[in-house]
């Protein structure tokens, strides 16, 4: 998949002036504040919106390229789009609503059949309700169910968390994540928020006024104090696998940086994660502490210290070939003397697991 995107607009005082590429399957997040022109450039992928200026190709076929006055309809666009409501279909059941994107491939099949964008999505249960009949999570899935049936080549997901609950967005976000998993299509997800970023990305382009302040890998750039107020650095995501179940009731999950320790977790060995490290639960020590209760214990090197507010610090490591953040107060941070290059240790207190298909544990 490639995606190309250039795009100029000016909105009263806003000014929209983006270039990015995207060349890989997965999941991109669009990052940054409200009012950074987040749903502006997705509105313009799906062709709901026509820029002043601008050009967008999409696997080598041109949607948009203003200098030579090339502008493909949205029902022309194979893209697919969640927005934020659902904006299902109030009269038609589930099944209906499902059907209705079916329908409109013009054949049967698509990237996958009505049956398994059902079961992917686990929507079997729903199918004879109506719309006032399911819970925000439950609206939300029909729709990525709908988008999926049209057989899109992308697609764009507009805050489909933001109008739910944090009881709505536990019920979803293992759905995300599943499709993420299985369903190898490319898609661009609008977010502000770090947590859902970490949790369901691999990209990431985080625009501030309406312009690409920084791209790259998830990985990359959660880990990178320098980017600041632009992304609050809550933790890290790491990819690791299980490599042992241990006699002692602890599953060790191999990182590039090294190894760490959990509870048991019920996956075979191999099986692929992603870990969440939160910058708090990070502590620092000049040498290997001996009588703690923590099971997780990692050799590490500063290599950044980017002051967080009046009272913490984010101190940017390097453990193995993995950047990590620990966040201290600046007290702490005057006490150890800490500066880039010092070789020290860190303690990490808890570790989030986010297994396939969305199963979480805590572990220390």
């Amino acid at each position: 998949m490639s995606l190309e995107v250039a795009l100029r607009h000016r909105l009263g005082t806003f000014r929209l002036d983006v270039d990015f590429h995207v060349e890989r399957p997965g999941i991109t997040a669009l990052f940054g504040p409200s009012g950074a022109g987040k749903t502006m450039i997705v509105n313009a992928m799906a062709g709901l919106l026509r820029p002043e200026d601008g050009r967008i190709v999409l696997d080598g076929e041109k949607l948009l390229e203003t200098t030579a006055q090339i502008f493909v309809p949205a029902r022309r666009r194979r893209i697919g789009y969640v927005f934020q409501d659902a904006r299902l279909f109030p009269h038609l059941s589930v099944a209906d609503n499902l059907r209705f994107g079916w329908r409109r491939t013009g054949r049967r099949g698509g990237h996958a059949g009505f049956n398994e964008i059902v079961d992917l999505l686990g929507l079997e249960p729903l199918l004879p309700r109506k719309p006032a009949r399911l819970s925000g999570g439950e609206k939300s899935r029909v729709a990525l169910g709908r988008a999926l049936l049209a057989a899109p080549q992308l697609l764009l997901l507009d805050e489909p968390l933001a109008a739910l609950d944090a009881a709505r967005k536990a019920e979803i976000l293992p759905w995300l994540e599943r499709l993420h998993d299985r369903a190898r299509l490319p898609m661009i997800y609008v977010t502000h928020s770090v947590d859902e970023v970490s949790r369901l990305a691999d990209e990431m382009i985080v625009l501030n006024h309406g312009r690409v302040a920084a791209q790259g890998s998830v990985f990359d750039l959660l880990s990178d104090p320098e980017l600041g107020a632009l992304v609050p650095t809550h933790g890290v995501v790491l990819s690791a696998r299980v490599a042992e179940q241990r006699p002692d009731g602890l599953t060790a999950l191999a990182f590039d940086g090294g190894v760490l320790l959990v509870p048991r977790l019920a996956l075979p060995l191999g099986a692929a994660l992603r870990l969440r490290l939160r910058a708090d639960d990070v502590m620092l020590a000049l040498v290997p502490p001996q009588t703690i209760s923590a099971n997780n214990v990692l050799p590490v090197e500063v290599i950044a210290i980017h002051t967080a507010g009046d009272a913490n610090a984010d101190v940017g490591l390097l453990c193995g070939n993995v950047k990590i953040v620990s966040r201290i107060t600046r007290a702490s941070l005057a006490r150890l003397s800490l500066e880039p290059g010092a070789r020290i240790f860190a303690i990490v207190k808890s570790v989030t697991v986010d297994p396939l298909l969305g199963a979480e544990n805590q572990g220390n």
